[in-house]
């Protein structure tokens, strides 16, 4: 690993980071509170450590490895959420520990949507909107945005890249050049962003709580401004804006921007996982309409419908806006709700879980193995989109899965261990590793009961959910730091 080149990236963009703290002291400051200082001594606090860390390398002049890639985006959350606490730990009212405050952090960052807050309408704006943007700077990644700008230390993006992006095919690039990659991206999210806070806003909302759940919408975050979540909005044509716009958050960015490019509807129509995806929320939807009208949970069938399709929709997506308690729905529906955060949304989406193309893999190879065992001579090809997919690709998809329900399974126990009771315990790893959120039992509204071991084994969940289970395993194995 080269140390000095690792250590200048760093330094780099924890000192970059400190501009995050712009945009809430400028809220802070148009509204006239005293949370101004908060974030100007949070901004300071990154630009000394990030400028300690860069100058004495920044002469330094070599490219990046991939394993550098991996130290880099692993260390880069870790820091920036241990300083991006700060916020939250500075504030008078409410008295916020350093465990709570790094819980918040990395939920916000990895786009999770856990909170430890109870009051979340008496924060200041400020932080209100600090704690809204934490999640838009998430959804495609902190360690994406720094790529578009490497450039200018004279150091190749692309390991970063795939270190960081999401889902099982991370070679592929939308241009030539990883850093117009990083600026396409982003100029998509940013564009799609303005317009869900547009929807919003004309839905009803006021400009603030637009803006602040458009970043919790385009994140798949799920924070809000308000205590009961975006159920205190009461309103259909907000649900059906919010579903909407979280569906497309779900999908690969990289569809998007070919739709945009192309001006056509196209790649949607043509892309085998975007087919699925649609199918399974559109098929899970009906499913959960049907139990609540036969449940007796809603009256008729168009307002079981309505909720039905709002929290698959947020669940699947692992954004975790909810309209109602759905740990109190009858029957099947709490545990699948927690479920289906499992499947996630499209590989290159800012949602979490395994991704719908893994899932596809994984049921086209466990079909190959049964018409196997009936014809055991035949060959039996895994195709997607019409193409045969390598065995290489199916043996980390089967790799990823294994480590995937593994390490749920240990930090499920971990927490049982640690007194959290086996519903709390379930449900709480299984939002987290899957970057949903609400969970069930002791976590239905927020998490604030959990012991602080607890809380620290959830935002463990939450990276390595959010970094999708190799990025940071890998850090752990003998064997990356040998030369």
């Amino acid at each position: 690993m080269r140390t000095a080149t690792v250590q200048k990236v760093l330094g780099f963009i924890m000192a970059g980071a400190s501009l995050m703290m712009i945009p809430p002291a400028l809220v802070s400051l148009w509204y006239h509170e005293h949370t101004l200082k908060i974030f100007v001594v949070s901004a300071a606090i990154l630009v000394v450590a990030g400028m300690v860390i860069y100058v004495p390398v920044r002469k330094v002049q070599a490219e990046l490895r991939l394993r550098d890639g991996f130290v880099i985006t692993a260390a880069c959350w870790c820091f920036v959420t241990m300083v991006g606490a700060l916020p939250f730990v500075l504030l008078k009212a409410p008295q916020i520990s350093y465990v709570d405050a790094v819980f918040e952090t990395m939920s916000g960052l990895t786009t999770t949507g856990a909170t430890i807050l109870t009051n979340i309408e008496g924060l200041p704006r400020g932080v209100l909107f600090y704690r809204q943007q934490l999640q838009w700077l998430g959804g495609l990644g902190i360690v994406i945005l720094a790529v578009a700008i490497l450039p200018m230390l004279r150091i190749g993006g692309m390991q970063l890249y795939r270190a960081e992006t999401p889902g099982p095919f991370k070679d592929s690039k939308l241009t030539p050049r990883i850093t117009e990659t990083a600026k396409s991206l982003y100029l998509v999210y940013t564009g799609i962003t303005v317009l869900c806070a547009l929807s919003y806003w004309l839905g009803g909302m006021s400009l603030f709580d637009a803006v602040g759940h458009a970043f919790s919408t385009l994140a798949t975050g799920g924070y809000s401004t308000h205590d009961a979540g975006f159920g205190w909005f009461n309103s259909p044509t907000l649900e059906a804006i919010a579903t909407f716009f979280m569906m497309a958050a779900g999908i690969n960015f990289a569809i998007h921007f070919l739709a945009w490019r192309q001006a056509s509807a196209q790649p949607y129509l043509l892309d085998t996982e975007v087919k699925a995806y649609v199918s399974i929320l559109l098929g899970l939807s009906a499913l959960v309409a049907i139990a609540l009208y036969l449940h007796g949970t809603y009256s008729t069938i168009a307002e079981s419908f309505r909720h039905a399709a709002f929290h698959v929709v947020s669940m699947m997506t692992t954004t975790g806006f909810t309209t109602a308690n759905f740990a109190a729905w009858s029957g099947f529906m709490p545990i699948l709700m927690i479920c289906v955060g499992f499947i996630g949304g499209c590989g290159g989406s800012t949602a979490g879980g395994i991704k719908v193309m893994r899932v596809i893999l994984l049921y086209r190879q466990a079909i190959r193995e049964v018409l196997r065992l009936i014809h055991p001579h035949a060959v039996f090809p895994v195709k997607v989109g019409g193409r045969k997919t390598s065995t290489t690709v199916i043996d980390a998809v089967w790799g990823f899965f294994f480590l995937y329900v593994s390490v749920f399974v240990v930090i499920t126990i971990a927490l049982n261990g640690f007194g959290v009771e086996p519903i709390t315990a379930f449900s709480a790893a299984a939002s987290c590793i899957t970057n949903t959120g609400p969970g069930l039992g002791d976590v239905t509204s927020n998490y604030a009961s959990l012991s602080a071991p607890a809380k620290l084994i959830l935002t463990f969940a939450m990276l390595i959910g959010r970094l999708e289970i190799f990025t940071l395993l890998v850090l752990f194995t003998p064997a990356f730091w040998r030369d």
